[in-house]
């Protein structure tokens, strides 16, 4: 049977297997540019995460690639947790990063404040969240937060 004639004869599903296919494909171009996939090299996890969560958040990565509520973050005292909702986690396992591989900077985008977590000392790939986020964030992690840069 030749690709044409499959076509023809299944408009749905070649439809479907497209929309799949596109889907992946974008997904998998994101976690490269954005630099989740790098860090997923050194940081992935397997484990279930036990600290504190918190859902539906929103950051910037690389290159302004923006994940717009997507985003799970958590705290312990040894780590921070990152993970995608499952929808989008193709190319994006969780990870888990320990905070001495973590810098923090705060900054001011028009009247919001954020904080930039720069993670993996040899990758430094940018995280910006929300000055709140980071601030619930660095309550978890006690006194393993990174010193913010100025």
């Amino acid at each position: 049977m030749t690709f044409q004639r499959f076509v023809a004869q299944h408009p749905a599903l070649y439809a479907i297997i497209s929309l799949v296919t596109l889907w992946l494909v974008v997904s998998a171009m994101v976690s490269y540019i954005s630099g989740w996939f790098a860090l997923s090299e050194l940081y992935r996890t397997r484990a279930p995460f036990s600290g504190a969560k918190w859902r539906w958040q929103s950051g910037y990565m690389r290159w302004l690639t923006h994940y717009n509520s997507v985003l799970t973050l958590g705290a312990t005292q040894e780590s921070l947790y990152l993970a995608v909702m499952p929808l989008f986690r193709f190319m994006h396992p969780p990870l888990l990063v320990p905070w001495n591989e973590i810098r923090a900077r705060r900054s001011k985008v028009w009247f919001f404040e954020y904080v930039t977590l720069t993670i993996g000392r040899e990758l430094a790939i940018p995280l910006r969240i929300r000055a709140k986020l980071a601030g619930r964030l660095r309550d978890a992690a006690g006194g393993r937060w990174p010193i913010e840069e100025t």
